[in-house]
Formats: C-alpha cells, sequence, structure tokens
C-alpha cells in the first residue's frame, strides 16, 4: 500500500490541480477546506481520531507547499533539515527560536509554527512520511518526539561545532 505522500504525488502528476488546492488548505484549519475532501478522507478509517485527521491534512497542505520536481523525494528529518538551514545561516539565533517555538508549539500552534519552518525548508528535502509518523505522536505527555528532535538539532550542532574548534586548533598551531 502507497503512503500518502506517494499518493498525492502520483495524483499531482495526472491533475494539475492537486498541489494548488492542498496548498490552498493551508489557509484554512486542517481537515476544514472542502476542496481537499477527495485527496485525504479516503485514507482515514471511521475510528481514526480527529488528530490523524489533522495531521494528514496538515501534512498533505505543507507537502504541496514544499514541493519541487525532483526525482528523489526521499529527504531527511525535519529537525535535521532544520539544523543544515541553521548552520547555512551561520548559526542564526532566529533560525534557532524559530525551531524551538517548533518543538515546544502546542497542537493548536502547530500547524502554524509547521508552515512557517517548510516556507523557510524550500530548499531542503523533507521527509514528510516521517514528518506525519512523528507528528501523530505529538501529543504524547513524554514530548518524545519534541525530545528527540531536539537531540538531532543540537547533537548535530555539537559535532558541527568541535570540528570547527579542532580545525581552528590545527590552523593556529
Amino acid at each position: 500500500m502507497s503512503t500518502l505522500i506517494e499518493e498525492l504525488a502520483a495524483r499531482s502528476r495526472e491533475e494539475s490541480k492537486v498541489r494548488a488546492v492542498l496548498k490552498r488548505s493551508l489557509a484554512f484549519d486542517p481537515g476544514t477546506y472542502p476542496p481537499v475532501f477527495p485527496y485525504i478522507e479516503h485514507r482515514l478509517k471511521s475510528d481514526d481520531g480527529e488528530w490523524k485527521r489533522k495531521v494528514y491534512y496538515l501534512v498533505a497542505g505543507l507537502w504541496a507547499l514544499h514541493w519541487r520536481d525532483r526525482s528523489n523525494d526521499t529527504g531527511q528529518s525535519l529537525a535535521n533539515a532544520c539544523w543544515i538551514l541553521y548552520w547555512a545561516n551561520e548559526q542564526s539565533p532566529s533560525i534557532e527560536r524559530r525551531f524551538i517555538t517548533l518543538i515546544d508549539a502546542d497542537s493548536e500552534q502547530l500547524p502554524y509554527r509547521l508552515r512557517q519552518m517548510v516556507a523557510l525548508l524550500k530548499e531542503y528535502e523533507v521527509d514528510f512520511n516521517n514528518l506525519s509518523r512523528d507528528l501523530l505522536s505529538w501529543n504524547h505527555p513524554d514530548k518524545f518526539i519534541q525530545i528527540r528532535w531536539a537531540r538531532e538539532f543540537y547533537n548535530q550542532a555539537a559535532e558541527e561545532n568541535e570540528e570547527t574548534e579542532t580545525t581552528n586548533k590545527e590552523n593556529t598551531q
């Protein structure tokens, strides 16, 4: 069985309006824009919770917002893409603040925060299937997704800083 993202990619190759409709849906609360219903509702079961429904609609819209014609849709985790953006922008404090705000977002704030971050990540591959899986557990009381994202972001930043410091020491000797 194909994933939601694989199905949307296939449908967007057949119907040019798919991505436009999905992008437009981001202007509304996830799951409330009726023109998107034909692309998502058939993937949900009657006993799926409201959060899963919102996640599917949100991720579909984010995928359409981020879409580029590319042959490799594998991408990377959102946290890794954020770290690459952070490093590419010389460890910009504003990018770090946005990342912290994102991982601190509750379910009401999350769609807005994700739209902001995905817009910033336009040049970086993101694995939207992985994002969907992560968001399904976003509201867990242990916040294990948010903690994993923070570890992924900050551990890479620490490793990069260590490499830079080592290189600087070698160059001064």
